[in-house]
Formats: C-alpha cells, structure tokens, sequence
C-alpha cells in the first residue's frame, strides 16, 4: 500500500503526517534543543580587554558543535519515522526543512521528496490538512 508523508518541521518540533489508504496517522516529535542564540555584541569593532584577543571563541564553538550534535539526534529520529515513505513533502518556517532536505537527499536519495515549501508557523490540524489536500488530489 502507498504511504505518503508530509513532515512540517522547525528547530523545535516535527509534525509528520502519515496517509496510507484511508488510514491518516499524525505524529510529533520535539527536539529538546536549547535555543540557540549567538552573544550579541561581539569585538568588531571594539578592542578586546584582554592581552591577546576574545577568549569566548572556543565557548562559542563548543556551544555550536553541542546544538549541531543535538539536532543530529533530532533529525534521525524524524528520518526514523519516515523511513518507507512512497513521497515526502517538506515544509517549514526556517533552515530545518533545508537541512532535512539535505539529510535525506544524502540517505536516500532525492526521489521521494515531491516537495519543499516555506511556510509559516501553523497548528497541527492545519499541517494535516496541507498534507492531506497535497496528496488526495
């Protein structure tokens, strides 16, 4: 039977659609990441306090490098979840949707991917809804 999935995804959540026959199953997956912000500020254009430069730097690294292990995680769980999958419609508010895009093209290959879009932030019955509207026509 054809399974097809829509995945609305951003550094937060997922909410991946499953429509297999009459059968619409809705799962959501958090990611538990801590947002990730850079220091504002910064040394451009200000002389750094101490004798050979900003120190930060290797906190600023660990710091991303631990968000970028976080979301490693995160995104093979989602790709767990769509595994099997027929077509894949992907969209999203921000870099995630790219990101997955990505991962999956890389996995798997780009043949299941019907779809990228941009989208805003929406509730789950309106995700439901987009997908279902994708794939029954």
């Amino acid at each position: 039977m054809r399974r097809d999935v829509g995945v609305w995804i951003d550094h937060r959540k997922a909410v991946i659609v499953s429509i297999a026959g009459k059968v619409e199953k809705m799962e959501v997956i958090r990611s538990h990441v801590e947002r990730h912000d850079r220091p504002s500020g910064g040394s451009r254009g200000s002389r750094s306090k101490t004798r050979y430069g900003p120190q930060d730097v290797l906190a600023q690294d660990k710091g991303e490098r631990r968000f970028a292990g976080h979301l490693s995680g995160y995104y093979d769980t989602v790709v767990s979840c769509i595994r099997g999958a027929d077509a894949i419609l992907i969209f999203g508010p921000g870099e995630a949707k790219g990101e997955l895009k990505k991962r999956l093209e890389r996995e798997e290959g780009r043949g299941r991917i019907v779809a990228s879009e941009t989208v805003d932030k929406m509730t789950d019955r309106q995700i439901a809804a987009k997908v279902r509207l994708r794939f029954r026509q």
